[in-house]
């Protein structure tokens, strides 16, 4: 084989591959619509630790920093916190990042949201159980139970699965349930500190959605614990199905659609 004949292939192969990677890019109406379903789930977030942190003898199921943090505390006979709780919430999540990458494990850059999707999936399995769990439960059984551990359990493998996806995902300012780099970044990228305020607007409205998740469930709860884990499990849905919807969308390839 010539030279010449080795830069057409070589040409060839080029081209075929810059076709591959057209045809199997990243769906961009999928990629428009992550961030504001991660903006649903973040609500969901503030639902979920309004029902466990409230009403689930003060643990939370989705934020571990703080579920550690009081771990440290019960462990330390701080009344009215309990290791038992804290720990099966720190299991249940650990055990759900897990399941969440694992499924997310062969995920590659065009595929990620697809998979991610997958997850979310799961989570909303694991809400559903727990909004089922939840009928008829009393606060005042707190301590003679096994209910309020069952639901521990489930909201935190629904937001251990979740939080493996989003990670997988890695889209800037949108953990979904950690504010504490997304506050710091508003502050020290502000113009105050002579930034340049990057991706202002979409981190103000990740802390305003955890935000308002968390005060409707604490009003939600006050009447009924199973109406505040179905409005989450609602709300999951809804971003999970918007997620697969844009991932059907057809994308338009040099002039042709392909589904």
């Amino acid at each position: 084989m010539t030279q010449n004949e080795n830069k057409i292939d070589a040409g060839k192969n080029t081209t075929a591959g810059m076709m591959n990677n057209s045809l199997t890019s990243a769906n961009p109406a999928a990629e428009k619509i992550a961030p504001y379903a991660l903006l649903g789930m973040t609500a969901v977030t503030g639902l979920v630790d309004a029902v466990s942190f409230l009403s689930l003898g003060n643990v939370f199921t989705a934020n571990m920093t703080g579920n550690i943090l009081i771990l440290a505390f019960a462990t330390a006979r701080t009344p009215g916190l309990s290791v038992v709780r804290s720990l099966t919430a720190l299991i249940a999540f650990f055990v759900g990042a897990i399941l969440g990458g694992r499924i997310t494990a062969s995920a590659s850059t065009d595929s990620r949201i697809r998979f991610a999707a997958q997850a979310f999936l799961l989570e909303v399995v694991f809400l559903t159980a727990a909004s089922f769990c939840s009928i008829g439960y009393r606060v005042d059984l707190l301590d003679h139970s096994l209910q309020p551990l069952v639901l521990i359990a489930f909201t935190g493998l629904a937001m251990g699965t979740r939080n493996a996806a989003v990670r997988k995902l890695a889209i800037p300012d949108m953990t979904t349930t950690v504010l504490t780099l997304t506050v710091t970044g508003i502050a020290a990228d502000s113009s105050l500190a002579k930034g340049n305020n990057p991706r202002l607007t979409r981190r103000v409205a990740s802390v305003l959605a955890i935000f308002l998740g968390a005060a409707l469930g604490a009003v939600v709860i006050r009447y009924s614990i199973s109406a505040a884990l179905a409005l989450a499990t609602a709300a999951s849905i809804m971003c999970s199905a918007a997620l697969f919807r844009s991932l059907r969308t057809p994308e338009a390839v040099n002039g042709e659609h392909v589904s």
